[in-house]
């Protein structure tokens, strides 16, 4: 099973394929501000290091959180509108171990349909004007 895997949570960046278990590449670079615009970009440059197109992944793999809003944001956005453009399933965990959690996931067969971030605390809002 070829998996797309997609971290956003802080300032460097990650995204991976695995067939299953095994790596079959690996990226990471310092995206910070500019994660809206190279997160797309890096998920194209790997899949064509490999000469894997868009059609052949079977599933992705997202880190949920907790971590940056904006980064969770980013990351969940692109990694929710790849796998409904692509129909694929989409598992989403968080902590040192999501990878591994989110690929036997998919391997069993379990599909979130849309992947939901946890920020790890409340969202502080700004209060509505009386």
């Amino acid at each position: 099973m070829i998996i797309l895997t997609i971290r956003t949570d802080r300032e460097v960046a990650e995204v991976g394929v695995y067939d299953s278990q095994n790596q079959l590449a690996y990226d990471s670079w310092q995206a910070h501000r500019a994660l809206s615009t190279t997160l797309n970009k890096k998920i194209l440059e790997i899949l064509n290091k490999l000469s894997i197109s868009r059609e052949e992944v079977q599933g992705i793999v997202v880190f949920k959180g907790p971590g940056s809003f904006t980064g969770l944001r980013i990351g969940m956005t692109v990694a929710n509108a790849l796998a409904y453009g692509l129909n694929l399933p989409i598992v989403s965990h968080g902590g040192e171990q999501w990878l591994t959690q989110g690929v036997k996931a998919l391997e069993a067969g379990e599909n979130e349909k849309i992947a939901l971030p946890e920020y790890g605390s409340p969202a502080k809002t700004t209060a509505p004007r009386s």
